[in-house]
Order: structure tokens, then C-alpha cells, then sequence
């Protein structure tokens, strides 16, 4: 993501890989999927850091990453090798709050299964690219999103 990104969410323009907004800010379909499922939420404030947030928007922000988990989890039930979501908040080269959601799988190579997603040396290659392939699984992700936002509501 980037700063000309977010002010094009906080235009309304709806990108491709906008899957869907919550109280807190956008949930947006990674750029990359080499763990097919991976996702981020992006604050809608002025935020670098979760500490910046009053108690109240930071309950919120932390409840609607919870809610983009249980959408991203319900989209991938169906695959057998999907094992558990991992979730982190880092901003190192973005810094405006924004947490990541990493779906993680058995198929995975032995040296990064337990490993942080960060250590593959090949997340951004081209071939992860987000693309037409994953249009199913970003639409089943937005619908199970849509669902728990409008549900919660």
C-alpha cells in the first residue's frame, strides 16, 4: 500500500482489491498471494502507530481485524491444507497503521512454515502477483466480510 493508495480509498474510488470497509478503515486484498488469502486492514484515520488510537477506535480497529480474520477463515475453510491465520501489525515501510492478515498452510516448505511470512525471499516475484485467478477467493472473502460488517451492525 501507499499514501496515494489510501487517499484514493478515502476518495471512494473502489479498487480492485478493495474487498470491503468497516467501522475502522479499509480491507483490501494483498498485492501479492503467495499465501493465497492474504489480506490487510488499513486505518481510515491519521495513525502510525496502534498506540496512537484512543481506547475506543482502538477497540474497534483491533475488533474489525478480527472480523477481516473470520471472513479470510471462512473463505478458506473449504481448502484442507489451510492451517490458521496469522495476524500482524508492523509499519517498517509504511507508516500508517495498517495490520496484515496471513493465512498459512501445510503445503508450505518446512524451513517457513513456522516461520514469519516475511522470511520467504520470494513474497513479491511476479508470479504471486494478485490476479484474475484469485478473483473467486477475494469476492468469497468480501462476501463473508460484508456479511459479519452488515451482521455486526
Amino acid at each position: 500500500m501507499s499514501d496515494g493508495r489510501l487517499a484514493a480509498l478515502r476518495r471512494g474510488e473502489k479498487p480492485q482489491n478493495l474487498v470491503g470497509e468497516t467501522a475502522s478503515g479499509y480491507a483490501v486484498f494483498g498485492d501479492h498471494q503467495k499465501l493465497p488469502g492474504y489480506c490487510l486492514l488499513i486505518h481510515r484515520g491519521e495513525a502510525d502507530h496502534l498506540t496512537d488510537l484512543e481506547p475506543p477506535e482502538r477497540t474497534a480497529f483491533l475488533e474489525d481485524l478480527a472480523l477481516l480474520g473470520q471472513a479470510v477463515d471462512t473463505a478458506l475453510r473449504g481448502d484442507p491444507a489451510f492451517r490458521r491465520l496469522n495476524y500482524e501489525i508492523l509499519g517498517n515501510s509504511w507508516p500508517h497503521l495498517h495490520a496484515h492478515v496471513h493465512p498459512r498452510y501445510s503445503w508450505e516448505p518446512d524451513e517457513y512454515r513456522s516461520r514469519p511470512v516475511w522470511r520467504y525471499p520470494d513474497l513479491d516475484a511476479e508470479e504471486h502477483r494478485a490476479d484474475a485467478a484469485h478473483a473467486e477467493l477475494r469476492d468469497r472473502i468480501a462476501l463473508e466480510l460484508r456479511a459479519l460488517v452488515i451482521g455486526g451492525a
